[in-house]
C-alpha cells in the first residue's frame, strides 16, 4: 500500500456515547497535526476516473442495477444518469422544485426492488416545505409525496435519503434556519428521519406515531450503515465543529444546546469533530470499516476509521484541493469509489469541466503498471502511429505508410496525392507534446522523379484534432528534404499538399513525415 503524509485535525471520542470524555463545545479548535496514512481503505486515489463532466450543482447519487448512476442537480430540477464513456443523459425532471440558495433537488434513493417497481424517490425544496416524493423512472410524470411538512429555507435544508437495511427509507433534514425545530419532537426539521417506503411509520420508531428517529441536528448531508446495521451521519456546525453521530433510535445529539461535544448526559456525543473550516462534511459513505465524508469547505475527502463499538479511530484525508468541493461519495456496485463535485453551487472556483463526478477504483495492493517513459529529445513521434488522410492516388499508398520512417522507395512506402485542391495527411501523436521540428521526405528522397516533389505544403498542429494552426507554410520547394524547425506543441499535426513540383503534374508523394520532439 501506499504511504504518504497528510493533516490530520480532527477532535475523537473514543466511544460511542456521550459522558465521562466529553468537552464542552467552547473549547479551542485542536490543533493540526501530521500523521503518516498507511492505508487508503481501500481504493486506489491516485488513479482517478472522470464519469462525467458539465453537471449543474449534482447533489444526490443513487445506483441503478445496471451499475449505471442516478445524479440530481439542486438547481435544475434534473436527474441524470451517468456511466462511464457516455455523456450524462436527462431521465426525469422532477416538477415543483424551488431552488433558492441551498434549497433544490436534494437527495435521491433508488428502490431496494427496482427491478420489479421501477421506483426511485427524491428529497426537494417546494414552495411551501421540503418534501419526499417517488415516481417511476419510466414515467417521471406518475410523481407522488410520500412525506411533507419539512421546514424549508434557503439554508439548513439537510436533504440527504438513504434505504437502510432494514428497508426503511430514511431522511437526513436541517432546522431551517430555525434553531428550536432541532429540539421540538413535534416538528420535522432538524432531524433524522425513518419511514416505510411508502412514507408511512415503522415499527420500531421511538416517538408514538412519528417518523421522527433522532434529534437535536443542525443539518445532516450524510447517512450510511456500516456492515453490523449501524447508522452514522455527518452534520454541519455553525462556527466551531463539524460532527460525525452514530445515530440510535431516540438519540439526542445537542443542538442548538451544544455543537460538537457537550458535557450534558442529556445529549450523545459525536464520534468525531472538526473545525468548520477542514471539513463542512455533506455525504458519507462506508466502505472497509470506513467512513468516506465528501467535505464542501474542506475541499477534501475524509476517511475516517470505525472501531467494532461505534466509535472512530483517527481521521485521515485524501484529494485535498484536488476536485475543489467535494458533494457527495457514494460506493458503486463494481466495488468502486464515486465523489461528485459541488464547485458551480455559488461557494466554489469552478473549473470549464465541472461540475465533475469522479470514480476511483478498488486498490487491489497491486501497483499499476508505470506509464511509459516519455518521448527522448530528437525522436520520431510520429513512428508507426495512426494516420489519416485524403484519398490517395492508387489503392495501395494509404496515408499510414507516411509515417512509417522509411524511405527505400515503391508504392507501398510513400503517401500519394492527387493535388486538386488542398490535400491532407494527419498523424496523431497519442498525446500533446513539445514539437521541435519537421522533417518531410519527398519523391526524389525515394528514388522517384522530381517532378512528384511537393511544391507547396503547410504543417499545422492542433491539441484536439479540430482546430488547426499553421506553423510551416513553404512555397516554391524544390528540395528532396526539406526540414523546419519549430516551437510548438500539439498532439494532432496535419501537412496539406498544396501543389507538386511541376504544375503539369497532378499528384505529389511524400516518402516519410518526421516529428521530432522538441529539446534537441
Amino acid at each position: 500500500m501506499r504511504s504518504r503524509l497528510v493533516l490530520v485535525a480532527a477532535v475523537l471520542l473514543t466511544t460511542a456515547s456521550g459522558g465521562s470524555w466529553a468537552v464542552a463545545a467552547t473549547a479551542p479548535a485542536p490543533s493540526p497535526v501530521q500523521q503518516e496514512a498507511q492505508l487508503t481503505a481501500g481504493f486506489d486515489f491516485t488513479r482517478p476516473q472522470i464519469i462525467a463532466t458539465g453537471l449543474q450543482v449534482p447533489w444526490g447519487m443513487a445506483f441503478l442495477p445496471d451499475g449505471s448512476a442516478l445524479v440530481a442537480e439542486r438547481s435544475q430540477a434534473r436527474i441524470m444518469q451517468i456511466r462511464a464513456g457516455t455523456a450524462p443523459r436527462e431521465v426525469a425532471r422532477v416538477a415543483g422544485v424551488v431552488p433558492s440558495g441551498e434549497a433544490g433537488l436534494l437527495g435521491i434513493a433508488v428502490s431496494p426492488n427496482f427491478s420489479q417497481d421501477n421506483l426511485v424517490y427524491a428529497y426537494y425544496t417546494a414552495s411551501a416545505d421540503n418534501r419526499i416524493v417517488r415516481f417511476r423512472l419510466d414515467n417521471p410524470q406518475s410523481q407522488q409525496p410520500i412525506r411533507t411538512g419539512i421546514p424549508k429555507a434557503s439554508i439548513h435544508d439537510g436533504g440527504r435519503i438513504a434505504f437502510g437495511p432494514d428497508g426503511n427509507l430514511y431522511a437526513g433534514t436541517g432546522d431551517a434556519n430555525q434553531t428550536g425545530n432541532a429540539q421540538n419532537v413535534q416538528s420535522l426539521g432538524g432531524k433524522i428521519l425513518r419511514m416505510r417506503p411508502d412514507g408511512s411509520v415503522p415499527p420500531g420508531n421511538p416517538f408514538t406515531n412519528s417518523v421522527v428517529y433522532s434529534l437535536g441536528h443542525r443539518n445532516v448531508q450524510g447517512l450510511a450503515w456500516d456492515s453490523q446495521g449501524r447508522l452514522y451521519a455527518t452534520e454541519f456546525g455553525q462556527n466551531a465543529f463539524d460532527e460525525v453521530n452514530q445515530i440510535v433510535a431516540g438519540g439526542n445529539y445537542g443542538w442548538p444546546i451544544v455543537e460538537g461535544r457537550g458535557n450534558d448526559p442529556r445529549f450523545r456525543n459525536p464520534i468525531v469533530v472538526w473545525t468548520t473550516a477542514e471539513a463542512s462534511p455533506s455525504g458519507a459513505a462506508i466502505a472497509n470499516n470506513t467512513l468516506f465524508a465528501a467535505a464542501l469547505r474542506g475541499q477534501r475527502l475524509w476517511l475516517v476509521p470505525l472501531t467494532g463499538n461505534g466509535g472512530a479511530g483517527t481521521p485521515t484525508f485524501e484529494l485535498r484541493n484536488t476536485f475543489g468541493r467535494l458533494r457527495t461519495v457514494a460506493v458503486a456496485p463494481d466495488g468502486s469509489l464515486w465523489v461528485a463535485t459541488s464547485n458551480r453551487d455559488g461557494r466554489g472556483s469552478p473549473v470549464p469541466a465541472d461540475d465533475r463526478v469522479v470514480r476511483f477504483p478498488p486498490d487491489t495492493g497491486t501497483p499499476p503498471p508505470p506509464p511509459p517513459p516519455p518521448p527522448a529529445p530528437g525522436e520520431n513521434l510520429a513512428l508507426n502511429r495512426p494516420a489519416t488522410g485524403s484519398t490517395p492516388c492508387n489503392s495501395n499508398e494509404g496515408p499510414a505508410k507516411a509515417v512509417n520512417g522509411s524511405v527505400s522507395g515503391g508504392n507501398s512506402d510513400k503517401w500519394c496525392s492527387l493535388v486538386s485542391g488542398v490535400k491532407f495527411l494527419q498523424v496523431d501523436l497519442g498525446a500533446t507534446t513539445t514539437i521541435g521540428s519537421f522533417t518531410v521526405r519527398h519523391a526524389q528522397a525515394g528514388g522517384e522523379s522530381a517532378s512528384f516533389n511537393t511544391r507547396d505544403f503547410d504543417i499545422q498542429v492542433s491539441t484536439n484534432g479540430t482546430t488547426f494552426t499553421s506553423v510551416v507554410q513553404v512555397r516554391g520547394n524544390t528540395s528532396a528534404v526539406s526540414n523546419h524547425n519549430v516551437t510548438t506543441s500539439g498532439r494532432f499535426v496535419r501537412l496539406n499538399v498544396i501543389n507538386a513540383q511541376q504544375t503539369s503534374n497532378t499528384a505529389a508523394r511524400i516518402y516519410e513525415l518526421e516529428v521530432r520532439r522538441g529539446g534537441v
